[in-house]
């Protein structure tokens, strides 16, 4: 097999996980080079990681020879980014969110459609192994009809993690702890429960923090297959801890918490797997092992050669982009909203 050369583009706190992965797959991939506009971010890459460092994004768009590229840059710049990666014919596999806003996400959703190139996004909580085994029991309706799903992410961050310039700020981020944090779980929620119809609850800035955007949602929810819930996402629940997702069925009861399933039957049979890791969850959000970065990396280099789409292409991810717009109106509105399904949103 001949190895792809790739780059990547964004050399802040999200690499090291990245950068861990592309070792791994040395025998797959070639990383041409790193790129980021800071002195400081290459010279400190270029200590940890074998790999060349660049200062423009033009010398990979230039490149014909990289097909696919690791876009890591904060979530405003990831449009204009994509874009000309696009253009050029190279694929992309992009940190989380797709972008600050539904609308802009979008955008990026149809330069990689109208470009024929794959976009990936790094939600990695759908490639634990105790995700997949749930997946595996709701697709053979082991729990029977499942009438309720809620989901708790109680996370930590310092006010010192806030004071970093454009943490939890609207123009950089797209928002606080929705779209920053809880997109991974509400991701993986939303994969295994199905879409949510409509919410209603409170997102705010909760006494804890000093930041712009929220860090405290509470929302009640219903699921398009009649199923009710809740979610409570959070950065003030010190020290933290692993998210939860549980679902009642007619049959038993399942809940991840972080790595671990505990499944309970009816019928006294059980079922447990992994451990209720809470890497992340606390003051150092880089606080996790890199296998499941590595993972995804695998579906999108698989992607690329196989002629498919990633498991979380660009356009999957806009569901849960949907759910968090609607969780934050409702936040506002203090009433029912409905949750714009792919159908009812603009191509």
């Amino acid at each position: 097999m001949t190895r792809r050369r790739i780059a990547v583009i964004g050399l802040g706190m999200a690499v090291t996980p990245h950068a861990k992965s592309l070792l791994d797959l040395q025998d797959r991939v070639e990383v041409v080079c790193a790129m980021s506009r800071s002195e400081q971010r290459r010279a400190a890459f270029a200590a940890k990681f074998p790999f060349p460092t660049v200062a423009s994004i033009d010398t990979i768009v230039a490149d014909k020879s990289i097909s696919a590229v690791g876009v890591l840059t904060p979530p405003n710049t990831h449009l204009e980014i994509v874009e000309r990666l696009a253009r050029a014919g190279k694929h992309v596999l992009l940190e989380k969110p797709l972008d600050i806003t539904t609308e802009r996400a979008e955008a990026l959703v149809a330069a990689g459609r109208k470009a024929r190139v794959k976009i990936a996004v790094c939600l990695q909580h759908r490639f634990r192994a105790a995700a997949e085994r749930l997946a595996v029991l709701l697709a053979e309706n082991a729990l029977g009809k499942i009438v309720a799903c809620s989901t708790r992410i109680p996370l930590w961050r310092t006010q010192a993690y806030y004071d970093e310039p454009g943490r939890g700020v609207k123009a950089r981020d797209g928002g606080g702890v929705l779209i920053t944090q809880g997109i991974h779980t509400l991701d993986l929620m939303l994969s295994l429960a199905g879409p949510v119809e409509e919410v209603c609850g409170y997102a705010v800035t909760s006494a804890v923090h000093r930041m712009e955007t929220e860090d405290l949602a509470c929302v009640a929810v219903k699921f398009v297959n009649d199923a009710i819930g809740t979610i409570e996402a959070t950065t003030a629940a010190y020290p933290g801890g692993p998210a939860l997702i549980d679902f009642i069925g007619a049959k038993g009861t399942a809940t991840l918490a972080g790595s671990a399933l505990h499944v309970r039957w009816h019928d006294g049979k059980s079922e447990d797997m992994g451990e209720e890791s809470s890497g992340g969850s606390g003051a150092d959000p880089m606080a996790f092992p890199h296998d499941h970065h590595l993972a995804v990396w695998r579906d999108f280099l698989d992607a690329i050669d196989g002629d498919r789409q990633p498991r979380v292409s660009a356009e999957e991810a806009l569901k849960v982009h949907r759910l968090i717009d609607a969780m934050l109106e409702a936040g506002e509105s203090g009433g029912k909203v409905k949750v714009a399904s792919s159908a009812s949103a603009p191509a």
